[in-house]
């Protein structure tokens, strides 16, 4: 048996003795322990992440992402191509929360760009290819996006935009206000050149100037692709003495010089074929000085040298002659500046200086002859006052025999009428006189008819009364009285017994009832009473 080696307390091989405590509690509390700490430490490493990988892009805010790691960009390229390279990123982040690992992205958090109302901006293209000879506009693709450095066309309005100022710069304009009276002429100052490069006007799209000009608006361009020229459309008007020239020699050899106004505009239609014509560059947007020395006022002197030397110098002093020429003038002015986009409004010869030699005698010679048209007016205003008053005589006189006349016709009428009115309710009389008539006529047929019936009743009546009382007398064999005393004696035995009411038993009572209704003894033929008669039938005793 070997012998057991003990080891002091404190060597390293000495085995240690469990403590009573120690076990499974032990171990569970040291894993909750290590769980904690565990948790905490992920804690920490959120919160870590979430302060120091976040991007809080706030509101009206961009935030612009730089590579540090990845692929070298070249010389010539301002912007990282794409997000694998190094650099500035040309795809920014909006409004929100973002994170990115700090050690592979940096990032830049700057203001959106704002363009104010009334207001337009203009985006220069910082990256791209450098732009040919001859261009300043950049070239874009199908999306929009440059291709090349350079003022990109068109133009942004206000708003808010997400724009990468690595990107683009930013410059505003101002808009152009086009006011009532005036028209823009547009410029392209790029584009395809037309097929024709000395025509004047071009079509929509090409270099050059526009054929059709913008109307009067508030207008949004891009200074750098379009310039607007603003032209006056509204009249203007030119004193030809201004510059003291308008004169001409006449036909017999006199100086006669003049003064006019001339009223014209550019027709808005052709404002635009005026403007390339006539502008130049010194005088701007302004064609009102070119107009006037280029087509107003060589018109205006051919017209009066050419017409004026065929023309005697006293003819121009008189009114009629003076007349025609100004009417002539304002005709020739019109046909010479309308087929040239020049509207004439009007043109006035105010004055005419003739020549002063023949001046006065011809002045005279004019008084004389307005004196004479003055005669001639009065005596014509009298020959015409005498016939106004022939004619109102006459209108007196019209009158008052269509007043006599409308008289007679008053009265004639309502004669007519009354005639008519009377003529009327004698007919209405007659008529009713013959229905009077008719009906008296009708009446007495009938009155005839009802006494003929009433009579032929009444002598039927008596007829079978006649024969009642004759069966009544033959009931008496033919003998009259002794029926008439029958029928007295029966009128008289009701009457006498109402007298004799308390002696029925009397003998004289006796005597009468043979004659009393219904008794015994009655004639073998009962007696026939007359119709309609009042009397009571009779009987006898057999």
């Amino acid at each position: 048996m070997s012998e057991e080696v003990v080891f002091p307390e404190d060597h390293p091989k000495r085995k240690r003795r469990r403590h009573p405590d120690e076990g499974p509690a032990r171990r569970m509390k040291s894993l909750f322990s290590s769980s904690f700490a565990f948790i905490v430490l992920l804690g920490l490493a959120g919160w870590f992440a979430y302060t120091q990988f976040r991007i809080n892009v706030g509101e009206g805010e961009i935030a612009i992402l730089i590579r540090k790691t990845g692929l070298d960009v070249k010389n010539g390229d301002e912007i990282a191509p794409t997000i694998d390279h190094k650099g500035v990123q040309r795809e920014v982040l909006m409004e929100g929360y973002h994170f990115r690992y700090p050690y592979y992205w940096d990032w830049e958090i700057v203001k959106q760009e704002m363009i104010p109302k009334g207001k337009a901006a203009i985006r220069v293209s910082l990256t791209g290819e450098n732009l040919p000879y001859g261009e300043f506009l950049a070239k874009v693709d199908e999306q929009g996006n440059p291709l090349t450095k350079g003022v990109m066309p068109g133009y942004l309005i206000n708003g808010r935009y997400p724009i990468n100022p690595y990107l683009f710069s930013i410059e505003h304009v101002e808009p152009i206000n086009i006011e009532a009276g005036y028209v823009g002429v547009v410029t392209n100052l790029a584009g395809p050149i037309p097929e024709d490069p000395n025509t004047l006007l071009v079509s929509s799209g090409y270099r050059g100037v526009q054929d059709e000009a913008l109307k009067p608006n508030l207008v949004f361009y891009n200074p750098y692709e379009t310039r607007i020229s603003l032209v006056d459309t509204r009249s203007q008007r030119y004193n030809l003495s201004e510059l003291q020239d308008m004169g001409f020699p006449t036909k017999d050899g006199f100086w006669v010089s003049l003064d006019g106004i001339i009223e014209f505009r550019v027709k808005p239609d052709h404002a635009a074929e005026v403007y390339v014509t006539y502008n130049e560059d010194f005088n701007g947007d302004a064609i009102d000085e070119e107009i006037v020395n280029k087509i107003i006022m060589p018109n205006a002197r051919s017209f009066c040298r050419i017409q004026g030397s065929n023309t005697l110098g006293r003819a121009l002093i008189s009114g009629d002659t003076r007349q025609q020429f100004q009417e002539q003038f304002a005709e020739a002015m019109r046909n010479a500046c309308d087929p040239l986009g020049i509207e004439i409004i009007q043109a006035l010869i105010t004055r005419i200086h003739p020549p002063v030699q023949i001046a006065e005698l011809v002045q005279q010679r004019e008084i004389a002859k307005q004196n004479e048209l003055q005669y001639q007016q009065q005596i014509l205003q009298q020959e015409s006052e005498q016939n106004l008053k022939i004619e109102e005589e006459m209108a007196n006189q019209k009158e008052a025999l269509v007043k006599a006349d409308q008289k007679i016709v008053k009265v004639t009428t309502a004669a007519m009428q009354k005639q008519e009115v009377e003529l009327t309710q004698s007919n209405q009389r007659l008529a009713v006189a013959k229905l009077k008539l008719e009906a008296a006529i009708d009446e007495a047929a009938a009155i005839v008819a009802r006494g003929t019936a009433d009579a032929k009743v009444i002598e039927l009546n008596n007829a079978a009364e006649a024969a009642g009382w004759k069966r009544s007398v033959e009931a008496f064999s033919g003998d009259g009285n002794q029926f008439a005393r029958y029928v007295m004696f029966q009128k008289l035995s009701a009457s006498y017994r109402k007298l004799m009411i308390n002696t029925a038993d009397s003998p004289i009572m006796r005597v009468f009832e043979s004659f009393a209704p219904g008794s015994q003894a009655r004639p073998s033929t009962p007696p026939v009473v007359p119709e309609g008669s009042s009397e009571t039938p009779v009987t006898t005793k057999e």
